[in-house]
């Protein structure tokens, strides 16, 4: 049986209204309001744990298209706080509203769209409680820069994907795409709690470690950073979104807050050495800064700011955007089977 349709509403800190319809759970959810340019995979960037404490709108119109698949989820729930929709299909509304998220439907997202990306991202709230009371609560969020988030994510035992060589994954709120590539590649994914020091990375004896992707700002996660400073040319590095982010902090660059994040699947990286672009899969709303160190390997052609690093000697690389294309296109799919060939099969010293 179809819910009910109940007016909604979702309020921007400024004041901005934006009406719809409730197609999800009843309440109130808030959140920095965020939007991805993604034409499919919607089950995937619900479920993604780099959205937690975001408003997650989706600019394409139509989602929900092909129904519901939960195999695949990118981790056990839906992570955003709630999620604005142009035009919602049935089948995944339903599945929303199953799973207690606020979400709305009706709503002009390419107005809400334009409204970030002039403005900047900004905290909202959506539900079907009143105006003055969804401004409220707006203004109520605590943004995320510069703070712990509410809500952990990640795991919080160890376990293991597929078999081979070891490559320890440190979850701060990874993709189960991610530890599922790598053992597509051959190698046994040991995924380990982010709040593992460089001592127990190593006891775990890797050949290789991936610094996983993750909801937050990078500049709180300082025993993070200090854990990768102590591997680092102790053992095969490679960051991914939130990992390559502290891999620069780490080493000497600089991140900090973009005005609206890079968030799709269609995002242009240019691979510095071959000239080459790649289509690339992005989630993050932090970034490392321009630089023209030797280091910096590829770069946005949206903004310039560092989209890969490498450390060759040390066998340490990042990527701002996501290799194992969960969803998106297989551009970079190489980068990270290169990685795990050079490191995780090459004869011990």
């Amino acid at each position: 049986m179809q819910a009910m349709v109940r007016p909604a509403h979702l309020v921007l800190e400024d004041g901005t209204v934006f009406p719809g319809v409730s197609v999800g759970a009843p309440g109130i959810a808030a959140g920095e309001a965020c939007f991805t340019t993604a034409m499919t995979g919607y089950e995937e960037a619900v479920t993604d744990p780099s959205y937690v404490a975001q408003v997650l709108c989706f600019a394409y119109p139509l989602v929900g298209t092909y129904g519901v698949d939960e195999a695949r989820m990118e981790s056990e729930r839906v992570q955003c706080e709630g999620v604005v929709m142009r035009d919602a299909r049935p089948a995944f509304a339903g599945w929303l509203r199953e799973r207690g998220v606020v979400a709305l439907s009706g709503v002009d997202t390419r107005t809400l769209v334009r409204r970030i990306r002039s403005g900047g991202v900004m905290r909202c709230a959506l539900g079907d409680a009143p105006v003055e009371e969804l401004h409220a609560r707006a203004l109520a969020e605590p943004p995320i820069d510069g703070r712990r988030l509410h809500r952990t994510v990640g795991t919080a035992e160890p376990y293991s994907v597929g078999s081979g060589p070891r490559v320890v994954v440190v979850d701060l709120g990874s993709k189960r795409s991610i530890p599922r590539r790598l053992a597509e590649t051959g190698v046994e994914a040991f995924v380990v709690p982010g709040s593992w020091d460089a001592d127990a990375i190593l006891d775990a004896n890797p050949r290789a470690v991936l610094i996983a992707n993750g909801p937050g700002d990078p500049a709180v996660f300082r025993a993070q950073i200090e854990t990768i400073r102590e591997l680092h040319g102790r053992v095969p590095l490679f960051g991914v979104c939130l990992g390559h982010q502290l891999l620069a902090l780490a080493l000497g660059h600089g991140t900090f807050k973009l005005p609206f994040g890079h968030r799709g699947a269609n995002h242009p990286v240019l691979e510095r050495a071959t000239g080459r672009v790649l289509v690339t899969s992005q989630n993050h709303g932090f970034a490392v800064a321009p630089s023209e160190a030797r280091e910096a390997t590829h770069v946005s052609l949206y903004d310039g700011t560092v989209e890969g690093l490498a450390f060759p000697a040390e066998h340490a690389h990042s990527v701002q955007f996501h290799p194992e294309a969960g969803p998106g296109p297989h551009d970079a799919w190489p980068l990270l089977e290169r990685w795990v060939e050079e490191v995780a099969y090459a004869e011990a010293a």
